[in-house]
């Protein structure tokens, strides 16, 4: 995260966590939250729920997992919000923790054996009761933004065979076993933010990118042509404006589109808002997870194909 004193681009960690402020909407104070702050015994202190990934697990999966784990709560992940890198005591090693905006979607705080309690505060006074500094820090990336903002998750396509290899139009061109098992894992990811409705240029590998999504979810594909390679090089103009009109409101949509779109679609979009959108590799099976705010984008961040997290500065 950017300015903390833990943190060093040149240093690797090995030790990998994630975790997430987790926030709700302030019972009688309309447009207020609350960020739950979590007691562990074994440390006697005050924190952020977080936690170690397991074996082969991504940060996105973890941050949700740990959530649920720690306070009993089912949340939805909105905006990153960074890393901190810090050593840990005792030992020759360093621990990066990713953190995103998190709303409680669900369920109720049981005590564990990692928290018997969490209390819920005001922003005006989360920053009192946590003990690190680093977990203020993370808060305060939290605060900079409104808390309660509508996620828009803009998909590259996964794998499809090499053109030259595919006798037949290039719109049919199917996705080959790594595509498939890219689609397979993206299903959890894009859950993790809420994903509730599915929209998808016409190629087929689009299509069957989504296809996981929407068995999971039980819902239907719209077909968006605009999106696709072809219909937005034929019609630019239209095309950006038919991706501002499937802005959410109140709901979480999954948009897949193209290497040959994304790029040009997101610095247009961002640019609008005074968002710089630095060089990204955007890669086959990639995410770019978009907020917005009262219909304006305000924050953008990109999970590579790996699903790791790449954060997007304003």
């Amino acid at each position: 995260m950017d300015g903390s004193p833990f943190w060093d681009p040149r240093v690797t960690a090995n030790i990998h966590a994630a975790g997430a402020v987790l926030w709700r909407r302030a019972p009688g104070a309309p447009g207020g939250v609350e960020i739950a702050v979590v007691h562990r015994p074994k440390y006697q202190d005050w924190s952020l729920p977080k936690g170690k990934l397991d074996p082969g697990e991504t940060p996105v999966l973890a941050a949700v997992r740990e959530v649920r784990e720690e306070t009993g709560l089912d949340s939805r992940l909105g905006r990153y919000l960074g890393h901190v890198t810090y050593p840990i005591p005792g030992h020759r090693k360093l621990k990066r923790v990713d953190y995103w905006a998190a709303e409680v979607v669900g369920g109720e705080f049981t005590a564990n054996t990692e928290v018997d309690l969490l209390t819920w505060y005001p922003l005006d006074r989360v920053m009192d009761a946590l003990s690190y500094p680093m977990d203020r820090q993370v808060v305060r990336a939290f605060s900079r933004l409104p808390a309660a903002t509508d996620t828009l998750l803009l998909v590259r396509h996964a794998k499809a065979g090499h053109r030259d290899r595919f006798d037949g139009p290039d719109d049919e061109r199917p996705l080959e076993r790594a595509g498939r098992d890219q689609a397979q894992a993206l299903v959890s990811h894009l859950l993790a933010f809420g994903a509730n409705e599915i929209y998808s240029a016409d190629p087929a590998r689009c299509v069957q990118t989504m296809q996981p999504l929407a068995e999971k979810l039980g819902a239907e594909i719209h077909l968006e042509p605009l999106l696709s390679e072809s219909g937005y090089t034929a019609a630019r103009d239209e095309a950006r404006e038919r991706a501002v009109a499937l802005a959410p409101h109140g709901t979480v949509r999954v948009v897949c589109s193209q290497g040959k779109v994304i790029p040009d679609l997101l610095s247009w979009w961002a640019g609008r808002y005074g968002l710089a959108i630095p060089a990204a590799r955007n890669r086959k099976g990639s995410v770019w997870v978009l907020s917005f705010a009262d219909g304006r984008m305000v924050a953008a961040d990109h999970l590579d194909r790996s699903l790791s997290t790449g954060l997007v500065k304003p």
